[in-house]
């Protein structure tokens, strides 16, 4: 069954199939958990009329031994990721190594005459050598061979990569059957206490991270911090009374982070959100102040790695955004480890 948020990028590949079009090789590429594996079984399925064999792979999960490629319950397929143990290190690495794609171009090279499908996941971790390695298969492909690249962003692929592969995107996704999905997919309770349409908002549009991080009560917290990050911004003497964020600081600032991409988006759009407190708060401020906020955003959080104070980092961040709606001039948030 299609996930509705993937039914524009499917039609692209149904007709590539109806026109007789598939290409040799193929790149799938969307936000982290918006479903690129799913499609591609989709598409693997449609292709090869083997849906229950292919649905059966679990090859998502960490490997529990060695391995440089692992074969589908589909005799004609395999797949190539990273996260597998290195035989002579013993130790699990994200990059795909270079002795991983030779096997996997070796497996595909194989005389079948049957449709031969590789899956690379995920290609953003190709290493330089890997990609290198990859590029002779893509420009001389085999015949009866789909090669499929399933990554986060083709901007973290070589452009030689790229320009080989025939792409296909899924975009993130706020509409009414995306929305309903959700509601079928959370529990009646999640469904009375939470706004879906802002869910979605909060994710960026990623519905599996919605039923995820409901899953572990993830926006519990999070839709408590955003109430009271709204509520300093119009009542900014309530910043003195945020008990909530002692040992939450990462997140918070997450938060805070997804309000003002919302605010700067209805903004930019001149229309209203979900939020009507946030909506009070984009009628009062400056977009240019908007945008400085962030940008501080993005340092704090950067810094939350490092051996600074969290609670430090936060409070300056809140300073701010507690007076965002009157400021006749930006303050400029010093620190003495800011070297600008």
């Amino acid at each position: 069954m299609i996930l509705p948020w993937h039914n524009q990028a499917f039609s692209k590949l149904r007709r590539m199939i109806d026109q007789n079009h598939m290409p040799h090789a193929l790149l799938i590429t969307g936000s982290a958990n918006i479903g690129k594996f799913e499609l591609m079984q989709e598409l693997v399925a449609t292709l090869t009329g083997e849906e229950e064999k292919i649905k059966r792979d679990n090859v998502k999960e960490e490997a529990e031994y060695p391995a440089l490629v692992r074969r589908s319950n589909y005799q004609n397929m395999i797949y190539c990721r990273g996260g597998e143990i290195n035989e002579k290190t013993k130790n699990i690495s994200d990059d795909i190594r270079i002795d991983q794609v030779r096997a996997f171009c070796d497996a595909l090279n194989k005389t079948s005459d049957q449709l031969q499908i590789g899956v690379i996941f995920y290609a953003d971790q190709l290493n330089v050598s890997a990609a290198n390695s990859l590029l002779k298969t893509l420009e001389e492909p085999r015949d009866n061979t789909l090669i499929v690249l399933l990554a986060h962003d083709s901007k973290n692929l070589p452009a030689t990569i790229v320009s080989r592969c025939q792409s296909v995107h899924i975009p993130p996704a706020y509409d009414e059957a995306t929305q309903d999905w959700v509601k079928e997919n959370i529990s009646k309770t999640q469904k009375s206490d939470f706004d879906v349409k802002q869910l979605l908002e909060n994710t960026h549009g990623v519905p599996f991270k919605v039923i995820e991080e409901l899953r572990n009560d993830d926006y519990i917290y999070y839709q408590r911090w955003q109430n009271q990050l709204l509520d300093i911004a119009i009542h900014p003497t309530n910043v003195n009374h945020l008990d909530d964020f002692d040992n939450n600081e990462l997140g918070v600032l997450r938060c805070l982070q997804n309000i003002v991409i919302e605010g700067i988006k209805l903004k930019a759009l001149g229309r209203e959100g979900g939020l009507v407190e946030l909506n009070k708060i984009v009628d009062k401020v400056k977009t240019a102040w908007m945008f400085k906020l962030l940008d501080d955003i993005y340092f704090a959080i950067s810094l939350s790695k490092t051996s600074i104070n969290d609670r430090l980092l936060l409070d300056n961040i809140l300073t701010v955004w507690s007076h965002i709606t009157h400021l006749n001039n930006y303050p400029k948030i010093t620190h003495p480890y800011r070297r600008f």
